[in-house]
């Protein structure tokens, strides 16, 4: 079964700060994957090298089988991978529709599966305030709005940071409820929280990083019954 990504041995620096250690890390068809760990562990850090925001200093990157390793994230981005940062990212000063229909084209195979309509319908509360500017959204309507505009590029591969940092619980279940529709389309997605038990639900596969190194990758099942790897590496 060919990777849709395949990062191999990855080390990743800030200046003198040695972030990535050795990192292999990989995204089969219609897989999602949780990334875990404590802050400062290298989660986001390896999303970014992944998505050629960040330059590894050595290691590779291929997606969708091409050696992609130093490509800016534009060309990434059109292999078929949607990136959903901390922060959202958003045009402020766009309206919804705007942030929308800015991003619409065909995947990387031509698919058309996420049209504008299909995205409306996954998130009613963005129908509701099509006319809104960016800025005017609370926090729950930006990340949807985020997570609608990176549908709109018909992804093979959708990575979520921080899915529901800083959400109400009634919202962040319905960022939930939106993961787990996303996986029932057939994208595969690297997914990003600091709510293991939510992520482990959805997830095929979780993998946890402490110090820039891979210490667990496993089932949801294999997760939860090790109770003292939780407690260690989450602290929970």
């Amino acid at each position: 079964m060919e990777m849709l990504i395949d990062a191999r041995a990855l080390h990743t620096y800030y200046g003198a700060g040695h972030i990535l250690r050795g990192i292999d890390f990989r995204v089969g068809p219609g897989e999602t994957i949780g990334l875990m760990g404590r802050n400062g562990m290298g989660k986001s850090t390896l999303l970014k090298t992944l998505m050629g925001l960040v330059k590894p200093r050595a290691g590779s990157v291929a997606v969708m089988g091409r050696d992609m390793t130093g490509k800016p994230p534009h060309e990434i981005a059109r292999k078929g991978v949607a990136y959903v940062p901390e922060g959202r990212g958003i045009f402020g000063n766009l309206s919804v529709v705007e942030n929308l229909k800015m991003a619409a084209r065909p995947g990387s195979r031509g698919q058309r599966d996420w049209t504008y309509d299909r995205v409306l319908e996954t998130f009613p509360r963005l129908k509701e305030r099509l006319g809104h500017g960016g800025q005017q959204l609370s926090g729950g309507e930006q990340q949807m709005l985020t997570i609608g505009r990176a549908l709109m590029t018909n992804p093979d591969v959708l990575i979520l940071d921080e899915a529901t940092e800083g959400l109400a619980p009634l919202i962040a279940r319905e960022i939930w409820r939106i993961c787990a529709l996303i996986r029932e389309s057939g994208i595969s997605s690297v997914i990003v929280d600091k709510n293991w038990k939510h992520v482990a639900r959805i997830a095929d596969r979780n993998v946890i990083l402490v110090k820039g190194e891979v210490v667990f990758s496993g089932t949801s099942d294999e997760l939860r019954a090790r109770p003292q790897l939780l407690e260690q590496y989450l602290g929970v």
